[in-house]
């Protein structure tokens, strides 16, 4: 998946489009309501390109989490983030048996699943394939973890 110049910003409902860097700030676009906001240089902001998911072996990025739950699911919604704890780690154990269960928190994966559901609800999930036509791109250089 391409989850380039998507963010989740600490404290803020939903997920923003980046707009524009300014001087001590960051202009983005809430996703949902298109209205904009700054983001300062003390909120946390995460880029969703730069998270990834501990596993047994490597960490995953996260585009290639969703590109596993987009592929399991037919492009379809994946289960609600709002199921049973049960549910939501039997669900993840299905799609990234390879999870590191010790560092991946239920929230974690509520997280996940509530961001892919977010995107295939509003046709933003996009195949790295399809949009660069088929050239690879290195989404393994992954600076931040999900740790919440």
């Amino acid at each position: 998946m391409n989850l380039k110049d998507l963010l989740a910003i600490s404290g803020e409902g939903g997920l923003f489009r980046f707009i524009a860097q300014g001087k001590n700030a960051i202009i983005v676009e809430n996703i949902e309501s298109g209205k904009r906001m700054t983001a300062s240089g003390t909120t946390k902001v995460s880029a969703l390109e730069e998270i990834a998911i501990y596993t047994t072996s490597e960490d995953m990025p996260l585009a290639r989490v969703m590109d596993v739950i987009f592929e399991k699911e037919n492009g379809g919604p994946a289960i609600s983030h709002k199921s049973s704890d049960s549910d939501l780690k039997k669900y993840f154990d299905e799609v990234l048996p390879e999870y590191d269960r010790q560092r991946v928190y239920t929230s974690d994966i509520k997280k996940v699943i509530q961001w892919y559901n977010f995107l295939q609800a509003r046709d933003l999930l996009i195949k790295e394939e399809e949009k660069d036509n088929g050239e690879e791109t290195n989404s393994s250089s992954s600076d931040e973890t999900v740790t919440e």
